[in-house]
This record gives C-alpha cells, structure tokens and sequence, in this order.
C-alpha cells in the first residue's frame, strides 16, 4: 500500500491555496490520519527566505519530512540552487526531499548539483525526481552517498526508475489508484519485471490521459468518475476538456 501521504504539492494545486488553506489542510489530514501513516509536507517557493519563514511557522510536530521544489521563475544557476537548499537545510532537523521538475521551474538542477547538496547536508535524504529525463536519474543513481533515496516523479518512467535502483515514486495516478500502483512500484522494489510491466502497460492509457491537458486536472476528473471528490481547479487552470473527460471515463469503467 501507500507508504507515506505528501501534503500540499504540485497535485494539491499548492501554487493558487493561501497560507491559511494550507494550514487548514495540513490540520485535517494530521487528524485524519492520526499518526497511522508518515507525512510529507510540501514548503518550497522562489523566495529562499520567505520559504525559511515559513518552515519556522508552521508546527511541524506531525511531519516526518519536508519536500521542497526548485525555485522556480528566478532561474537560478546550479550554485544558486546549492545555496537556497543549503539555507533550508540549516533552518530545519526535518529531513528534506529535493524536488526538481523543470517543467514547471523553467530550469533544471543538475543532478551533480544534487548529489553535492545529499553528500553535505544529512537532513537532505532525496531527491523527487520530475525531469523525465532517463539519463539524469541514472546520473543520481550512480552518484548518490549510500541511503539517499532517488525517487520518481514521473508515473510513466517509475517502474524503470524503481528496477534500476530507485525508492519508488511520488505519484499522480496513485491518488486515484493506490493499491494498483502501489503494486507496479513493489514489483520493481523485487526487480519483477515481467509481473511489473504487466501492470504499467495495463496503466499506460490512463497515465498519458491525465497528463494530457494538464495536471490535476486529469486525476481530478479520474477522481470525479470514482466518485471520490469533484473535478473543480482553480484558475488559471481550467476543468478537462469534454472529451479527455469521455476518454477517461471510458478507462474508469473498463479497469
């Protein structure tokens, strides 16, 4: 099953809630949960201090580790990137997963950058991954201290990334299918690749559909089908197209 929850990232549409939501939401998923489950919490952003500012704000008691994203807009060079986590680094005891997805940051850190930052600083234990770059994870892979966990943030790639040594994946599509994907992932974490691939191809169609407009749009609309939330997004981003939404009502119902 799912081994730990991430609260407020990319999924969550953490970019358009205020301070107060997130809050709010941390709140209700730490009683919910009620310390049956370990808990990750997004806080990253472009501005290093303001990111510090509020890791020393919020009550941290509950959560096991924080994942913090590359800044973005400001396009930082590779020591850039160093620095802003070095100064993350000192402002907490939690341990700290890196999150690099240059699709929406606009730049990618290096994974030289990477392993620099997991050799020098013990509270930085990983990376999550969203590059979709095959090359780079092996790059991590090879380089990384012992322990460092190289996780996926791509679902297309997590298998492959899990069967070459990686810690699993973050996932988009195990929101709306946990006990599935958690499965795929397992039979990576064995080196099972037939069982594995049986799985992710079984997975595929549904992986491309809720990434093909944009994310979470998609799973939100998988969700929807499930009957577990509604589709609603906020602006700028806008509900599926009506037949992204046929298309992946047709997986729902086949699955």
């Amino acid at each position: 099953g799912t081994s730990y929850i991430v609260i407020n990232g990319t999924t969550a549409e953490s970019a358009t809630i205020s301070k107060e939501e997130k809050l709010q939401i941390t709140a209700c998923i730490v009683k919910t949960t009620a310390k049956r489950i370990p808990l990750v919490l997004g806080i990253g952003g472009n501005n290093t201090l303001e990111v510090i500012k509020e890791i020393k704000a919020t009550d941290l008691t509950s959560i096991e580790g924080i994942l913090s994203v590359v800044p973005y807009y400001s396009k930082p060079t590779q020591e850039g990137f160093y620095q802003h986590f070095k100064a993350i680094a000192a402002a907490t005891e939690k341990p700290i997963i890196l999150y690099n997805v240059p699709g929406r940051t606009a730049k990618n850190m290096d994974a030289l950058t990477t392993i620099r930052l997991a050799r020098d600083f013990k509270n930085i234990v990983g990376v999550k991954e969203a590059g979709n770059n095959m090359q780079q994870y092996l790059e991590l892979l090879k380089n990384k201290p012992a322990g460092f966990l190289v996780i996926s943030g791509d679902d297309d790639l997590a298998l492959g990334i899990t069967l070459a040594g990686g810690a699993g994946v973050i996932s988009v599509i195990g929101q709306a299918y946990p006990k599935e994907f958690s499965n795929l992932i397992n039979f990576g974490l064995k080196g099972d690749n037939q069982e594995g691939y049986a799985m992710h191809f079984r997975m595929m169609t549904i992986i491309d559909a809720i990434f093909e407009e944009n994310n979470p749009a998609g799973v939100k609309t998988v969700l929807k089908e499930l009957e577990i939330c509604g589709n609603e997004v906020r602006l700028p981003l806008v509900k599926a197209s009506s037949q992204l939404c046929r298309n992946i009502a047709d997986f729902v119902r086949s699955f």
